[in-house]
């Protein structure tokens, strides 16, 4: 099933809830960020950021991020869902134009669909470990 958004007259976030899930996961993207980070990492960096972890919870489409870091890298990131391609885009727009204000000069970035099927299958799995 595809599900195109120009089919409904109803405010989006009014649509996305009231989809099943594996419709959800048609539209929904993943969005992959990394960039040099010189720190603070592990708990000092929870401390840091966590006003920006509650704000980003307000964006339009958000559903869910996982913070990542590497320490000996120097490296920090996050890989997001959002219900749509264009919430996923005006993000990164946001968060890109926030990281070169702070002196960040190289932001990698990727938007990927999800892959419901398998998605099902390793959460399953990983459930049952």
């Amino acid at each position: 099933m595809t599900v195109r958004l120009a089919e409904y007259s109803t405010p989006w976030h009014v649509v996305w809830h009231c989809l099943s899930k594996q419709e959800r996961y048609q539209v929904a993207k993943l969005l992959q960020i990394d960039f040099p980070f010189t720190g603070p990492f592990g708990s000092e960096m929870a401390e840091a950021l966590k006003g920006l972890a509650v704000s980003i919870t307000e964006e339009p489409g958000f559903i869910w991020k996982i913070w990542t870091e590497n320490a000996a890298e120097k490296e920090a990131g996050g890989i997001y869902l959002f219900e749509t391609e264009e919430t996923a885009q005006a993000y990164l727009e946001k968060h890109t134009a926030r990281l070169k204000e702070l002196g960040v000069e190289k932001v990698n970035a990727k938007i990927f669909d999800v892959n419901e099927d398998l998605s099902r299958i390793t959460k399953q799995q990983s459930r049952n470990t």
